[in-house]
């Protein structure tokens, strides 16, 4: 009995090696693939002794994961191979039908680390490059200047800036200083800062757009921390501003890009056509902004912190459904484990004590693995990181042989020119949009392909 045990055991490691070596992952590679399933067939033991591995559902994954990422076993990349482990053989060794619809890539997506890295959170200046020399210039900078460093972040609270832009402001008020010789701004003025504005410019051609957002941190600089007037900046070489037309896809092209994707990154990605919403605006989603009976969403503080109203697809409502069951599977484990908190926006937190433990305060798409909030100091469930998204829209548009650029924001371009398209007027999606001009909803015009307003190549006409 032992002996046929032991065979048993045995051709089982065979055929899942040889379905690793299948899959291009080869020793001693796959040896950590064979430990990270043997982790998993221990823990189960543990919890239901008798159920066998073909009897297994995804609650049995979805279980294993939590206390993976609640107790911090592995590391992020561990964790990726662990899940990789699993999916082949759920779905490529024993062929379980559940398996191909399990939302893989959602647990791999959450794998990722949030302390150090996620747009949400409040951090100290990270790096400018990936660049080791550059990086130690960075670093002494900011010990040399700990005292403005400390004064601009505490500025850029109180004014309730965003986190992208306190992060920028804070790079490019480095660079500044770093350009130079690491004198303190103290001793520098206008004509600094135009040579600087230049050296952009001239030397490191940067985009129109790239040197305004260094100036505005440079007059943020003198004027809101250090409470210094500055003067007019005309006299020095801006970089050329070039229009340039968004790039939109078909229809056709949409729906082929969509196809590709599946699981939570299908859903988001068709929010960001169905709704024309920003990437971080579907990501900070939360329970209370989705009005099932109304049909429509709130995008809370979006750009220029405004609040609007978009349409909820029809199309979307039951996976979005199941998506908040998901979302309230987590929720619940949470409050069971007396974990259940979440990121809440200015001062919130201090007004509502208790509105982080609510369920309506909690996010759409919530990550599988909690993050400490390096400000607050603060164990709590975050929403997605936006790279994720980003990777998959990739990999789908070039899976669907799209042609052009396609990125999370080509969803929101193409919303807007369908819209047009569509006989809809340009005030009604300058409101979807949330466009505070119109001029710049006009974009659209140039790109859309409606009836009538199209030009024939004389090539084409026929006499």
């Amino acid at each position: 009995m032992s002996e046929n045990y032991d065979t048993a055991i045995s051709k089982f490691w065979d055929k899942y090696i040889y379905i690793l070596h299948s899959n291009n992952i080869l020793s001693p590679i796959d040896r950590w693939y064979v430990i990270r399933i043997e982790e998993y067939i221990a823990f189960n033991k543990q919890h239901e002794s008798e159920k066998r591995l073909h009897q297994h559902t995804a609650t049995n994954i979805e279980l294993f994961l939590d206390v993976v990422n609640q107790k911090k076993l592995l590391e992020s990349w561990q964790v990726h191979q662990l899940i990789h482990a699993l999916q082949l053989l759920f779905t490529q060794f024993l062929k379980l039908p559940w398996a191909k619809h399990f939302d893989w890539d959602y647990w791999k997506a959450s794998a990722d680390d949030r302390s150090s890295n996620h747009t949400e959170f409040i951090r100290q200046p990270g790096l400018l490059k990936k660049d080791e020399t550059e990086w130690q210039y960075y670093e002494k900078t900011i010990k040399a200047h700990k005292a403005l460093f400390k004064k601009i972040i505490a500025v850029m609270r109180q004014r309730d800036y965003s986190i992208s832009t306190e992060k920028t402001y804070s790079q490019w008020i480095v660079r500044y200083i770093i350009f130079h010789g690491g004198k303190d701004p103290e001793q520098l003025h206008q004509n600094n800062i135009v040579a600087f504005l230049e050296y952009l410019a001239v030397k490191r051609n940067v985009s129109p757009s790239t040197q305004n957002q260094a100036l505005c941190a440079l007059v943020f600089l003198y004027q809101q921390v250090m409470g210094q007037t500055l003067g007019q900046f005309e006299h020095f070489s801006r970089a050329k501003k070039q229009p340039r037309l968004p790039v939109v896809m078909t229809q056709e092209e949409v729906k082929n890009t969509l196809e590709k994707m599946q699981g939570v990154h299908y859903l988001m990605a068709s929010l960001l056509y169905g709704t024309g919403m920003r990437l971080m605006e579907c990501l900070r989603l939360r329970v209370k902004d989705i009005d099932f009976n109304y049909k429509q969403i709130t995008v809370r503080s979006g750009k220029g912190n405004k609040d609007r109203i978009v349409p909820l697809p029809g199309t979307l409502v039951s996976e979005l459904q199941a998506q908040l069951q998901m979302a309230r599977t987590f929720y619940e484990t949470d409050l069971k484990n007396n974990q259940a908190n979440v990121y809440l926006p200015y001062a919130l937190a201090r007004k509502f004590p208790n509105a982080g433990r609510e369920w309506i305060w909690q996010y759409v798409f919530p990550s599988a693995k909690l993050s400490l909030d390096p400000r607050a100091k603060i164990v709590r469930r975050h929403h997605l990181h936006q790279s994720s998204l980003q990777r998959h829209v990739k990999i789908a548009a070039m899976a669907a042989q799209i042609t052009k650029r396609v990125t999370c924001h080509t969803f929101r371009h193409s919303f807007a020119t369908h819209l047009l398209e569509a006989g809809y007027d340009i005030r009604t999606v300058q409101e979807l949009l949330g466009h505070v001009d119109v001029s710049t909803t006009m974009i659209y015009t140039h790109v859309m392909n409606k009836p009538g307003l199209t030009v024939k190549s004389p090539l084409d006409i026929t006499s």
